[in-house]
C-alpha cells in the first residue's frame, strides 16, 4: 500500500462516527448493512450518515451496492488488510514479532459453522 493511500484511510478513520460506522460494517461481514440499518443502529441522522459514508467510500474502506431502492454498505476487507499490513510491515526491527492475522470474515470452519478470528491467539472461534 502506498503511503498516500494509507494516510487517506487513516484520516477517514480518525473521526469517531466514521470509526463506529466502519466497525459495525466489519462486524456485519461481506453482506454489509443498508444505510437505514446503519443510521438506526448508531442513531445518526441520514444527512450526517451520508457525509460519513461518502468519506469512507472515497478512502476505499467501504463499498456500496444498490439492491432495489436500498443501498448496502460493506467493509472492504482487502483494503483493511492492506492497511494493517502497511502499519506492521517493518515492525520489531525486522525480527518476527508474531503472525499478522488477516481477517477473512465469516469463514467456514471444519464443523460447517461460521468462524471468526480470535485476535489474541490467531485461532478460529465460532461466530457469536
Amino acid at each position: 500500500m502506498e503511503t498516500n493511500i494509507a494516510v487517506k484511510a487513516l484520516t477517514a478513520l480518525a473521526q469517531g462516527t466514521r470509526l463506529s460506522i466502519f466497525r459495525i460494517l466489519v462486524q456485519a461481514g461481506k453482506e454489509g448493512l443498508s444505510a437505514g440499518q446503519i443510521a438506526k443502529t448508531l442513531d445518526i441522522p441520514n444527512a450526517t450518515l451520508s457525509f460519513h459514508l461518502k468519506e469512507l467510500t472515497n478512502a476505499g474502506l467501504i463499498t456500496a451496492r444498490q439492491e432495489s431502492r436500498f443501498i448496502y454498505y460493506a467493509a472492504n476487507f482487502t483494503v483493511m488488510n492492506e492497511l494493517l499490513g502497511f502499519l506492521t510491515e517493518n515492525c520489531c526491527a525486522g525480527h518476527s514479532c508474531g503472525e499478522l492475522v488477516m481477517v477473512s470474515c465469516h469463514e467456514e470452519s471444519t464443523s460447517g459453522h461460521e468462524a471468526e478470528t480470535d485476535y489474541s491467539s490467531g485461532s478460529k472461534m465460532p461466530c457469536r
